[in-house]
């Protein structure tokens, strides 16, 4: 069973940056495809991020290409994202999700999750 614990997330004015984290234990992290999620109030939860098991692929949400950053170090079991130049509409609950798989980005095949870490973005 894989465990994934994010950290990170906390308050930040519109245009700074905050970097999530997610450490991952109990499974090979490396054979994982690894993806960030989130949720604001009142909405569905959706897709912002995902990297392949080995690094060689990234995708982004439209909403933060050019801002988020998605990154792995499998020395660390952790997965990152890098978010830049934020915006009140990135304020969510942000998800780190684990897939058996190669390389996915729709919340169905993502076998494993975190609980979550609040990002609160202010104008």
């Amino acid at each position: 069973q894989v465990q994934l614990v994010e950290s990170g997330g906390g308050l930040v004015q519109a245009g700074g940056s905050l970097r999530l984290s997610c450490a991952a234990s109990g499974g090979t992290f490396s054979s994982y495809c690894m993806g960030w999620f989130r949720q604001a109030p009142g909405k569905e939860r959706e897709f912002v991020a995902a990297i392949s098991w080995n690094g060689a692929s990234t995708l982004y949400a439209d909403s933060v290409k050019g801002r988020f950053a998605i990154s792995r170090d499998s020395a660390k079991n952790t997965v990152y994202l890098q978010m830049v130049s934020l915006k009140p509409d990135d304020t969510a609950v942000y998800y780190c999700a684990a897939a058996t798989r190669y390389f996915v980005f729709t919340e169905i095949w993502y076998d494993y999750w975190g609980q979550g870490t609040q990002v609160t973005v202010s104008s």
